[in-house]
């Protein structure tokens, strides 16, 4: 039986904004624009839930992908997309990454290698794999919507609560 639970999630139903919907309707500018009270841009938030979401799914296809040694290599080098063009690219990046983690989710639990280990070291199976996944980009998501309304951006194209 596939984990619907999971797969909802994962698309933030049941709980928040949809992620890959609270990325719509940004351009690279306000991608790239800084608040004084975050510490990381909505550029740098997108670029980094995708590191981590391609991470997984190399993990989750093939062989375990080693651990990056510092946590910087999970980060941009530039606050900002350096064009439109760019971060056009990093959100359709997003939305297929989460659309391959959705398959994944939607598969069986016991069946389809969701109960196979993927980080033998840590004890995580692909299913806990998901789930850390879906906690990751909900904390994030979270940022972004939070930099969103500090912008005046809120909600996005599909909508989203506005309390």
């Amino acid at each position: 039986m596939p984990n619907r639970p999971l797969s909802d999630l994962l698309r933030g139903r049941g709980a928040h904004v949809d992620p890959v919907a609270c990325l719509d309707g940004i351009d690279a500018a306000l991608a790239g624009r800084r608040c004084a009270e975050a510490e990381h841009t909505i550029w740098e938030l997108a670029w980094h839930m995708n590191y981590w979401m391609e991470y997984e799914l190399r993990s989750l296809e093939g062989p375990e992908v080693p651990y990056p040694e510092h946590a910087a290599e999970s980060w941009p080098s530039t606050p900002a997309p350096p064009s439109e063009a760019a971060w056009a690219e990093e959100v359709a990046r997003f939305r297929r990454q989460v659309d391959a983690l959705t398959v994944w989710a939607r598969r069986s639990s016991l069946d389809g290698g969701v109960s196979r280990m993927i980080h033998p070291k840590q004890g995580d199976t692909a299913q806990d794999v998901l789930w850390q996944i879906v906690a990751h980009n909900s904390y994030h998501s979270g940022q972004v919507a939070l930099l969103r309304r500090a912008f005046g951006a809120w909600p996005p194209p599909a909508g989203g609560d506005t309390w």
